[in-house]
């Protein structure tokens, strides 16, 4: 493109671009240094809203994720002390079992789970009271703040977890 096809108007920079188009995007240089400054004022009110909006979320977001912790860590410990129950029950109702039997297969399957310090109980004592056929009951009993993942647990802290199964005697008539 040679200057004889260039508009005769208008006359052209070194860029290729008309002088005449330059000057209509160009603003005041007063102007363009207030749209800075507004713009980098409004990005620091943004930050502080966002700081705010964090300040108000975070300990919610907390307490939502500490009480998962805490109701999953529960239900997870109501299901091993309820299969516990299941195997000393188990152990119970075969012939010739005592109460120290019941209560070591117990503790074993606890320990095994690494949950200390449960209460066994068992329903008749001593077991050889039981004829064949008559229920047997064996019960776990542990306290949740013994068993938390948390320090000091905050909406179970005087929880109790019970389990209990029963099951009849199997002894030879």
């Amino acid at each position: 493109m040679n200057g004889s096809d260039a508009h005769p108007s208008r006359p052209r920079t070194c860029a290729g671009r008309y002088e005449s188009h330059r000057m209509r995007q160009s603003h005041s240089p007063g102007r363009s240094n207030r749209l800075f400054r507004f713009g980098r004022l409004r990005g620091l009110r943004r930050r502080g809203a966002s700081v705010v909006e964090f300040a108000l979320v975070a300990p919610v977001f907390v307490l939502l994720v500490l009480g998962m912790i805490e109701y999953g860590r529960m239900i997870m410990v109501q299901q091993i002390i309820t299969n516990a129950s299941r195997e000393g029950a188990r152990q119970a109702v075969l012939d010739g079992a005592t109460a120290g039997d019941v209560t070591a297969q117990v503790n074993t399957y606890l320990a095994n789970a690494s949950v200390q310090g449960a209460t066994v109980t068992i329903t008749p004592d001593p077991l050889s009271d039981a004829a064949f056929g008559d229920p047997v009951t064996v019960a776990v009993d542990i306290s949740f703040s013994q068993v938390s993942w948390l320090p000091s647990p905050l909406f179970l802290a005087n929880t109790s977890l019970q389990a209990q199964t029963v099951m009849r005697r199997e002894t030879l008539e």
